[in-house]
């Protein structure tokens, strides 16, 4: 009997192993989570503002500009925010610091994150004597550093590097919950999204913020691509002097089968997550998101004489004599092309 008892505890411990063995490492399922995450898309017009919740904990990204600053205190206190666990400023432009000294003279926070702490403006000069105020400094975080956020991991991704443009040194933060994730990246732009994408960054996820309110400039096609969301969030402002969101990022969009959800439409949005499956809400239920419908088949363009690559719709496209099609964009790197920096970043 005891000898029959060891053998089957030799067997557990075998079949134990293997299965350990067997499953990719990169493929073991996220750690269990409690509760939801609700992320909420606050309508700040021509801004920027988003708000994590998630078991009693919020933790807020950006804070609209100056006018918004009262708006974004009565929708916190609305909810019963009383304590941030961090604010997190993407970049110095005012469209997304100026309403955080408000926030920052009433909630008390126990963590302040930038991608700097000089930049020669008064609402970022008070953003920086609020965070003061509150005994803190300004963290400015590497690529790969989490912002502690309970059973939520929030992982900066970049900026990789030092670049001229504030748009560009944008905090990206990748939002992990379960089996779900959100992708904040600012004002990036695509130099910046290039730069992510050639470094290996895993920027996969099922909801994007999309950068710079839908400007060209951003949401390039390789980086939509990589991310290869199923779900994108606009913050917009109605019938906003630039234009945004461009056709061209709403058209890589519908390419991609993305179902668009936009503040200037339907005001203020919630994403709910349980771990496993994202869910939507907004204010204005009488608007519905943007339906992709069904796929157009995207191709890539080769110019034979300089071994570039082009979207199909790009603007810059090669005379049809010095045409190649590839079905693919690894087909067409694989060949030898790099991609053209309009089109594709």
């Amino acid at each position: 009997m005891r000898k029959r008892i060891i053998q089957i505890i030799l067997f557990v411990i075998g079949l134990s192993l293997c299965l350990y063995f067997l499953i990719p490492r990169d493929q073991e399922p996220p750690a269990p989570v409690s509760g939801n995450l609700t992320v909420h898309y606050i309508d700040v017009g021509q801004a920027d503002c988003a708000l994590l919740e998630c078991d009693g904990k919020f933790l807020l990204i950006d804070g609209g500009n100056v006018e918004d600053s009262s708006l974004v205190v009565s929708y916190l206190q609305k909810i019963g925010v009383e304590r941030l666990e961090a604010v997190v400023c993407s970049h110095a432009h005012e469209d997304h610091v100026g309403g955080l000294p408000g926030v920052l003279a009433l909630f008390p926070t126990a963590a302040v994150y930038a991608p700097t702490n000089t930049y020669s403006s008064q609402c970022f000069d008070d953003f920086l004597r609020y965070t003061d105020q509150q005994r803190l400094s300004v963290t400015i975080p590497k690529a790969g550093d989490t912002i502690p956020f309970g059973d939520v991991t929030v992982t900066v991704l970049g900026p990789l590097k030092s670049y001229a443009d504030p748009n560009n040194t944008s905090l990206v933060l990748r939002v992990d919950f379960g089996e779900t994730r959100f992708l904040f990246t600012g004002d990036m732009e695509t130099d910046a999204e290039t730069d992510l994408l050639d470094a290996g960054a895993d920027v996969k996820a099922d909801v994007l913020k999309v950068g710079h309110h839908g400007s060209n400039t951003s949401t390039g096609y390789r980086f939509l691509r990589e991310v290869n969301p199923k779900w994108a969030v606009i913050s917009v402002g109605t019938d906003n002097s630039y234009g945004h969101p461009h056709e061209e990022p709403m058209s890589r969009l519908r390419d991609a089968e993305v179902t668009v959800y936009r503040t200037d439409k339907m005001g203020t949005i919630l994403a709910v997550s349980d771990g496993k499956a994202v869910t939507f809400s907004w204010k204005n239920s009488t608007v519905q998101p943007e339906s992709t419908g069904e796929r157009t088949p995207m191709s890539y363009i080769g110019n034979i004489n300089t071994k570039t690559l082009h979207s199909s719709d790009c603007g810059s496209l090669p005379d049809p004599k010095n045409q190649i099609l590839f079905d693919s964009y690894e087909a067409a790197i694989e060949a030898g092309y790099k991609p053209h920096n309009s089109c594709l970043g």
